[in-house]
């Protein structure tokens, strides 16, 4: 693979992290609970990710499930966690915040992006629901962000590529755009193409099966990155 294309995997667990760097992505974007779309992973998970992985390590910071609508005390939270990112050697964090209406708070991003100072910040799929996304990727390069994760504010990168490819030109190289959402082996060629984008992000994942008794019990499921899936997305990524 050139270096034309990066591949960020979105993982739950450090043994996906471990399976991303194997098979040569670029970038890992650590997240915990993934039925609810990723939380902040633990102190000790991202101390030993960045013990036992040398790629870049972007932990979510998102305190809680649901909406990006933040109080006092969650941004709080949010501030705290990305010291610890920062203590920890990570490259850069993913988080995104809202206002009631669903637009950018951008007073507030730009305030993360100066706490997380020198890492990187990417936008999350907060991005996905603000109702102007011109407005919105003007102001998140503003704020300084380095990057957006969105999936073109459909449901999957796919459905939403026209879109997307509207991002990329509006960006004029300003910020990256980075697809994700759906992103797969069967289809990455046609999101490079049709798109123009240069990162891509996936998470690739698939359920291991689990002791017995831990379903029943209502424990829930571990999800890994499928290292086959991984492969054959970056045989493609050319």
């Amino acid at each position: 693979m050139g270096n034309k294309y990066i591949l960020e995997v979105c993982a739950f667990n450090i043994q996906s992290c471990i399976v991303a760097e194997q098979v040569g992505a670029q970038r890992i974007e650590l997240c915990d609970n993934p039925k609810e779309g990723g939380t902040t992973p633990s102190y000790g998970t991202i101390q030993r990710v960045k013990e036992k992985v040398s790629i870049a390590l972007y932990p979510i910071i998102r305190p809680r499930a649901g909406d990006f609508l933040y109080n006092e005390d969650e941004f709080a939270i949010m501030r705290k966690d990305i010291e610890v990112c920062k203590q920890l050697g990570c490259e850069g964090i993913s988080t995104g915040i809202q206002l009631k209406d669903s637009s950018i708070d951008t007073e507030r991003m730009k305030r993360m992006v100066e706490w997380a100072y020198p890492m990187g910040v990417t936008c999350h799929k907060v991005f996905d629901i603000t109702p102007e996304p011109f407005a919105a990727l003007e102001a998140l390069i503003d704020c300084g962000c380095e990057r957006i994760l969105t999936s073109g504010l459909k449901a999957t990168a796919v459905e939403g590529m026209d879109m997307l490819a509207k991002l990329i030109a509006a960006s004029e190289g300003r910020i990256i755009i980075m697809p994700g959402g759906g992103v797969r082996a069967n289809n990455i060629s046609i999101l490079a193409e049709k798109t123009g984008a240069k990162e891509f992000h996936t998470s690739a994942r698939v359920i291991v099966p689990s002791v017995p008794g831990a379903d029943s019990a209502g424990l829930g499921n571990i999800y890994i990155a499928d290292e086959n899936e991984l492969k054959a997305i970056l045989s493609h990524m050319h």
